[in-house]
């Protein structure tokens, strides 16, 4: 909303803003953000999307390959997470303004603007969110496996039908009321870390001195990392979640959601920040942890979920178990609806269909048909026979594959002023946002090259 706007109306244009109707919906949060005082008041009630998306990225796939990080390589990737955070944040700040300047989602924009591109982009999302939610699924059941002494194969399915379930019958915003509490247990590494006492000295080397080598593992490794934290699902998650939350407050004809004021913009930054520093924060104290329990003791492979629960016995001593499984089944359970859910939104903007995790099955069947769809082959990946540490690495590693092509899109969507209008990235953005590019890209020629080569 403009800062000159009347009450209940939108301004329909300020000196080098883009139009807007004048007549769309007020946006009920920008009017509480304004009659906030107190600034950590104002950022509690900016939080949204972007805390959610920043929830999510911390899903088992990337615990998994967090603590296999630490767990092979000690403190040598924690300067990752650092570099990771303005690139993390610069990438998911453009997916929300794209949805909030355009009113629809990535793909949406894809299929008016850049239709070549459409079903390729596509379908890497599904083929990398699929894998990515069926390793998180094997995730939950090995969790669920820590608390029963069944073996985790056998809640594969209950896990699954459970979470579609939850979809079908409930709602997205009752599993992200519920779960994202459960989430907040992983935060027990922050305190692990503290009981664990790591070499300080070491600990500030490894965060501020970038560790570079040329071995395929080691790479590989780094490419997770990055497909884990700069996932290509969230892409699509973050601005299909900004145009629900438009149409959440009224805003429901195509012409009502789009342009966006400064205000808007503004508050959108202040929750991605928010969002992605969480994240990160979960990050660097999982490979911390891991460094400083595991990496120390001779523990270089991460092959269970027994093994990540050790990491959290200094702080936790025999509920160690209990504790990482919460922290697993809640993160889990978060994130498989997100990415069965940005691939729902990825195909159905594809082909025009009805979308909306708040919309009822019968009103928009296509998108819950692909959610169903990607959850069960998911689930029958698990019956492969892979093992689910092995899986959660091997698909942050997929991401990070399809991560650079997909922000080539982004980039290019986001510069566009035939899309974006007067609300193109301007050059900060741009500078990170296209290393964020380059680096995903090199990293990904770097490992095939090493791994055919090396």
């Amino acid at each position: 909303m403009g800062a000159d706007a009347a009450p209940g109306r939108n301004a329909s244009t300020t000196a080098g803003e883009p139009r807007v109707d004048p007549g769309r919906p007020v946006d009920p949060k920008a009017a509480k953000l304004r009659a906030a005082k107190n600034p950590l008041t104002r950022l509690a009630k900016a939080l949204g999307p972007g805390l959610i998306t920043g929830a999510s990225d911390d899903d088992p796939s990337g615990i998994g390959t967090y603590a296999q990080a630490g767990a092979q390589y000690g403190f040598a990737t924690l300067w990752t997470t650092l570099a990771m955070l303005p690139m993390q944040t610069a990438v998911q700040y453009i997916c929300a303004r794209i949805g909030l300047v355009t009113g629809k989602g990535l793909a949406g924009v894809l299929r008016e603007h850049y239709r070549r591109a459409l079903y390729p982009a596509v379908i890497a999302l599904v083929i990398a969110n699929t894998l990515n939610a069926g390793a998180d699924i094997g995730a939950i059941a090995a969790a669920i496996n820590l608390l029963v002494p069944i073996e985790a194969y056998v809640f594969i399915v209950p896990v699954s039908l459970a979470i579609i379930a939850l979809q079908l019958l409930g709602s997205y915003r009752l599993i992200e009321k519920v779960f994202k509490w459960l989430a907040l247990a992983l935060l027990a590494y922050i305190g692990a870390a503290l009981f664990a006492r790591p070499d300080i000295v070491k600990v500030l080397a490894g965060s501020l001195i970038p560790t570079i080598r040329l071995d395929p593992a080691y790479i590989g490794i780094v490419v997770a990392l990055l497909g884990t934290t700069i996932s290509p699902y969230l892409f699509f998650w973050q601005a299909s979640q900004e145009v629900e939350e438009q149409i959440s407050m009224g805003r429901r004809k195509l012409r009502d959601r789009q342009g966006a004021s400064r205000f808007e913009l503004k508050y959108a930054l202040w929750d991605t920040i928010a969002g992605m520093v969480f994240s990160e924060i979960v990050a660097y104290f999982i490979i911390l942890t891991t460094g400083a329990t595991l990496f120390v003791a001779g523990k270089h492979d991460v092959a269970s979920a027994t093994d990540a629960a050790q990491a959290l016995r200094p702080l936790a001593g025999d509920a160690s178990a209990l504790l990482l499984a919460v922290g697993l089944i809640g993160a889990g359970v978060l994130a498989v609806p997100v990415l069965t859910g940005s691939a729902a939104y990825g195909v159905s903007e594809a082909f025009g269909w009805a979308s909306g995790l708040d919309r009822k099955l019968t009103r928009a069947p296509q998108f819950y048909a692909v959610i169903v769809a990607a959850t069960l082959v998911g689930m029958a990946i698990n019956y492969l026979g892979i093992n689910p540490i092995t899986a959660l690495v091997l698909s942050a590693v997929l991401n990070g594959l399809v991560g650079a092509p997909l922000l080539i899109l982004v980039m290019l969507v986001s510069n566009d002023r035939a899309v974006m209008g007067e609300r193109t990235n301007g050059r900060l953005l741009n500078v990170v946002g296209w290393l964020t590019t380059i680096v995903m890209g090199v990293a990904a020629v770097a490992l095939i090259l090493t791994t055919i080569f090396g």
